[in-house]
């Protein structure tokens, strides 16, 4: 069946949505974009999705002429038209379409695109993930959650090929983030990831995971770590809004800790689904 997807005011079938061959996503990947996690028919954490659209849009210098409150109906008339009640929404917004210049054009509309994508979201980790060590090639404005993402697909690519299921990015001997999530690391009762900075994006499921891990009993230290700390945690970590919190069993054929999925990751999987069920960690 056909999903029902929004373009620029309209809901359609996928089949006859269409944007400009003109439009800058398109171009100059001069657009951002946001996914927010379905789970249990609840929408995860949209505020705090869109608060970062925000800010990413402001920093490029796109003007956003939607509300919060009408970008959030339009994901909810997404999900119901389309029967989903697990998987995500994905948000795209462009400065819009006009003829080919790099100079941002005056009087342009942005283009706003939304679809959901089903998926099956549970408690269960499997074996956990799989990862695979590459250079990280990207901007230096990695806080922009830019649809330039050529150096996610060939990193993600390379680790689809290995046989893994993500790509973990190092630059100057330390590890930034994974090819579409945070990279955390556990000593202990301790989780260690990097600083927030213009290097790494400001993760949701992180920020979210961070507002209950006092309560967990666990404590956060953050900084930079190698692959090598990686290699010798006791576990490591990937989050993200599709992922979730999902334990890393193996990096570049190296098994991590006991090559199981660790409790930590476990505990915490569990914790982010029962606030996940009535909406999300940060409401």
């Amino acid at each position: 069946m056909s999903r029902t997807v929004y373009v620029n005011g309209q809901y359609l079938p996928e089949e006859q949505a269409m944007v400009s061959i003109f439009d800058r996503g398109f171009i100059f990947a001069d657009g951002i974009y946001e996914v927010s996690a379905v789970i249990n028919g609840k929408l995860v954490d949209v505020d705090a999705h869109l608060a970062r659209l925000e800010r990413s849009c402001a920093e490029i210098r796109l003007e956003l002429p939607w509300t919060r409150a009408a970008l959030i109906g339009i994901h909810h008339e997404l999900m119901m038209r389309n029967k989903l009640t697990s998987g995500g929404v994905y948000l795209q917004v462009t400065r819009g379409a006009a003829d080919r210049s790099f100079t941002f054009p005056a009087s342009i509309a942005p283009t706003l695109v939304m679809f959901t994508q089903a998926r099956t979201m549970t408690r269960e980790v499997g074996r956990g993930y799989k990862l695979l060590s590459v250079p990280d090639l990207r901007w230096a404005r990695r806080d922009i959650k830019s649809v330039g993402l050529l150096a996610q697909v060939l990193a993600k690519q390379a680790a689809a090929e290995a046989g893994c299921d993500e790509a973990l990015m190092i630059e100057d001997g330390v590890i930034t983030e994974g090819g579409s999530s945070t990279a955390w690391i556990v000593k202990g009762d301790t989780l260690i990831s990097r600083p927030l900075s213009n290097d790494v994006l400001p993760g949701i499921t992180r920020k979210a995971v961070l507002t209950y891990l006092a309560e967990s009993g666990f404590r956060f230290e953050e900084r930079t770590f190698t692959l090598d700390e990686a290699l010798a945690a006791d576990e490591v970590i990937i989050t993200a809004a599709t992922a979730l919190v999902m334990p890393a069993t193996e990096i570049d054929g190296q098994p991590i800790g006991g090559g199981q999925p660790g409790p930590v990751a476990r505990r915490l999987r569990d914790i982010y689904f029962d606030l996940a069920e009535t909406g999300g960690a940060l409401g």
